[in-house]
């Protein structure tokens, strides 16, 4: 399983181009890689209006809807704070939500919602590809779904996808 890591790594190097750079200059470009890491995010949708999203989702998935208790079960946080980002939520276009009432994903909401849906199965499958246990898996992807680049899934998808058709 180590190989398939490593052979991802290796891929990943040659696609990118690598080169050679002193440790000056990979310091330098550590530093320029933090800085962009935390300009990629949207400022309008974060990490835990995400969370949101993704258990609304879920939960209408699994229950047909989903109540403010229900998320505050889920993100363990105080039913103040699921009616505050609730209603940030709605002023941001992600949610139908009015105090009181049901909560509903707008198309938009439903979009991002099934979008970190989609993230999740591919981090918790590459995971589980290695010979990382189901729930744990499940739980390292929860924490690493939210931060990597697009292109870094669309790679990691390619990479199960080949995997597994070779397994055929």
């Amino acid at each position: 399983m180590i190989q398939i890591v490593l052979i991802f790594i290796a891929a990943r190097h040659v696609s990118c181009g690598a080169q050679t750079l002193t440790r000056k200059d990979r310091d330098s470009s550590r530093l320029e890689f933090i800085r962009d890491a935390h300009n990629v995010r949207k400022i309008d949708r974060t990490t835990r209006m995400e969370d949101y999203l993704e258990v609304i989702y879920e939960l209408i998935q699994h229950k047909g809807y989903a109540t403010t208790v229900d998320i505050s079960n889920y993100l363990n946080v105080r039913s103040p704070s699921v009616t505050k980002m609730l209603q940030r939520l709605n002023e941001s276009g992600h949610v139908n939500y009015e105090k009181y009432r049901g909560i509903t994903l707008t198309e938009s909401g439903t979009v991002v919602a099934k979008s970190i849906h989609h993230r999740h199965g591919i981090l918790a499958e590459f995971l589980k590809m290695i010979g990382v246990d189901e729930d744990t898996a499940n739980k390292d992807a929860e924490g690493i779904e939210h931060h990597l680049h697009p292109e870094t899934l669309k790679k990691l998808e390619e990479f199960i996808n080949k995997i597994k058709s070779e397994a055929r």
